[in-house]
């Protein structure tokens, strides 16, 4: 089984393959690889988008790649998993509003917006350790409680508008998005890779996972 983590010049990935290399390793789920070669995407078995700074940006760096975008959406309709991380998770909604509008691939009805805390007293970004409120039993978050904490780094967040489709949320004064899903798809606002214990058995859990 390949694992592929999409690399579309969106920060330092090492951190990312590290971490999925180690709980592959552990489960025997084969190999993790570090590419933007779009025929390597569209013969994978679990794509990971990640993404850090802005939607615009993330979007544009996806479209620099010629046929990156289609082997994405490719994957995603064969059915496969797909796991979007920060800002890789808030393009798998309908458009996003950080400098001016931008369209992601609406696989998620919502847009991107703004943090407004409700206690000025709250700085944007959000950056740090909060804790989840987890909704519902998806198996993203088997064997991670309620309240257990995971670690952010975001401005802006994707607005579901069905609830359905989330399945984490924090609250930052307010109900802030945490984690989404719909079918084979599952996107993550915190970083996984950088929240310790509980973000390994949220990856070992997407490696398992089989929608």
């Amino acid at each position: 089984m390949t694992t592929v983590i999409i690399d579309y010049n969106s920060g330092n990935l090492r951190s990312a393959e590290k971490s999925f290399q180690l709980m592959s390793d552990e489960l025997g789920m084969g190999q993790i690889k570090v590419s933007s070669d779009p025929e390597i995407v569209s013969k994978a078995d679990r794509v990971v988008l990640p993404g850090v700074g802005a939607f615009a940006d993330c979007k544009q760096g996806l479209n620099s790649i010629s046929g990156l975008y289609d082997a994405i959406e490719g994957h995603v309709k064969t059915g496969k998993p797909f796991m979007g991380i920060c800002v890789g998770m808030q393009m798998m909604g309908t458009c996003g509003h950080e400098h001016g509008y931008h369209k992601g691939f609406d696989w998620i009805k919502g847009d991107v917006k703004i943090m407004l805390p409700n206690d000025k007293n709250l700085k944007i970004p959000h950056m740090g350790w909060n804790n989840l409120n987890i909704s519902g039993n998806h198996p993203i978050f088997n064997n991670i409680n309620e309240n257990d904490h995971v670690y952010f780094v975001h401005s802006y967040h994707l607005e579901v508008k069905d609830n359905k489709n989330l399945i984490a949320s924090v609250d930052y004064g307010g109900k802030i998005t945490a984690a989404v899903a719909h079918e084979n798809i599952i996107g993550t606002q915190f970083h996984p890779e950088k929240s310790q214990t509980v973000g390994l058995k949220v990856i070992s859990n997407f490696l398992k996972w089989n929608p």
